[in-house]
């Protein structure tokens, strides 16, 4: 590669250090002197993967550290395209010639365009020298296998689009247990409204406009579907990827069936076979567009073969559906399994006779049973507690919850008492 170009990064990144402005992020990780593993940072496009690399600079920064020791790389940079592993050493080598010494901190920033990234890594590490973070936008870095690959010198952070908690302090927003008894709670409720159909993306929520908001998450829908999908996994059959993304959609918080998706797709004369459907619902799923849930059974078999239950990663791209008929309820349901998802649980959908909308599951053994609903009353009642019950009755469950809108009390079934709870309430007791 051109030594003239990695010159010049690196030299950029040298004698312009200036963080920009940054909002901390609620993860346990603030601190990466005590850490030996390579960190991998992870999670979808503009979730805000670069700007917690930033804070953990910042952090170094301010402990001293100087910034003849830290190099931050970024592998989407349009001068790094056809960058080759050898590369690597070049840039170290033009650090070393620039500062007199090796940086002890290393920042690759989308490294998943780096060819055989998990060999360099490995390399590096091996070398004893370095801290190394990683970020990449694809589930495979929070795989096993990847974990497997760099053989114990890994750790994987998951950041999402912000969580509720995070929007508060986004918005100077202070709270306690006391706070959703006052007045106050109807700004927190205010903000909930927004959260749940507009999503937790950084540049959206600092956006005034609606209309400002939906043209970014369009721009983020496109750049998924180029860039994270069509490029990344070189599919064909685009016609069917476009339909798939337009149906999750459609059916935020419903049941995807491979066949009745497949019978949809082949009557507008469009071919495509079961298996291509079911790739391209792993890579929607691997690209942090959805999340995808198995009906809970102790046969893996079963698991694999049973339909899925979809939900969007950031609740926001529910403003693009072509679905007009809005569904407060599904609203909730996606909040819920965002935040299962970003506490990395384990979690399943329950159906029998009757339905519960997650199951969680803690070693071996389902632990915990909830069912969500907007409210909770004459209509609804019977169906709701009877769905939570058969869950908790089949699988021998003791833990249920029953998350609503702005509900909050206990409810008596089978002899026990199950908690009702606001699910803002919830969310913010999670973080």
């Amino acid at each position: 590669m051109d030594s003239g170009k990695i010159k010049s990064l690196v030299a950029e990144w040298l004698e312009s250090l200036i963080l920009p402005s940054l909002i901390p992020r609620d993860v346990a990780i603030t601190d990466i002197e005590p850490i030996s593993e390579i960190l991998a940072v992870v999670g979808p496009r503009r979730s805000g993967k670069t700007f917690f690399m930033y804070q953990l600079i910042h952090h170094l920064v301010n402990k001293g550290i100087s910034k003849n020791e830290i190099l931050f790389i970024d592998f989407e940079d349009y001068r790094l395209i056809g960058i080759q592993p050898l590369d690597i050493d070049t840039i170290l080598s033009v650090f070393y010639q620039f500062t007199g010494q090796y940086p002890q901190y290393l920042f690759f920033d989308a490294v998943h365009h780096l060819p055989s990234w998990s060999k360099v890594l490995r390399t590096l590490h091996n070398q004893d020298r370095y801290h190394i973070v990683i970020s990449g936008s694809n589930s495979q870095l929070l795989s096993g296998e990847i974990a497997t690959e760099l053989r114990g010198r890994y750790r994987d952070l998951l950041m999402l689009p912000f969580s509720f908690a995070e929007l508060l302090k986004l918005k100077n927003i202070s709270f306690s247990v006391r706070t959703f008894y006052t007045p106050e709670k109807g700004g927190i409720l205010r903000l909930f409204d927004a959260y749940i159909k507009e999503g937790g993306f950084p540049e959206v929520l600092k956006k005034e406009n609606t209309l400002e908001k939906k043209d970014l998450l369009q721009n983020y829908y496109r750049t998924l579907y180029y860039k994270d999908l069509l490029e990344r996994y070189h599919i064909r059959a685009k016609t069917v990827l476009e339909s798939m993304m337009s149906y999750c959609l459609d059916m935020m918080g419903d049941i995807f069936s491979i066949s009745r998706f497949s019978k949809t797709v082949q009557a507008a004369d469009v071919p495509v076979s079961k298996k291509t459907i079911s790739n391209y619902l792993h890579y929607l799923r691997e690209a942090f567009f959805i999340i995808v849930n198995e009906k809970f059974d102790f046969s893996p078999r079963k698991r694999l073969m049973n339909p899925k239950k979809i939900y969007l990663l950031d609740g926001g791209f529910s403003g693009l559906s072509m679905n007009f008929s809005e569904n407060k309820g599904k609203f909730l349901e996606n909040t819920v399994a965002v935040q299962l998802y970003r506490m990395r649980e384990d979690m399943y959908y329950f159906r029998k006779e009757k339905e519960c909308d997650f199951i969680i599951r803690k070693g071996t053994k389902p632990h915990m049973a909830i069912q969500t609903c907007w409210e909770l009353n004459e209509q609804n009642r019977k169906r709701e507690l009877a769905g939570l019950m058969e869950a908790m009755e089949t699988l021998k469950m003791k833990t249920g919850l029953i998350l609503t809108y702005d509900q909050e009390g206990t409810e008596q079934i089978g002899g026990m008492k199950i908690p009702v709870k606001p699910v803002y309430q919830w969310l913010l007791e999670k973080e």
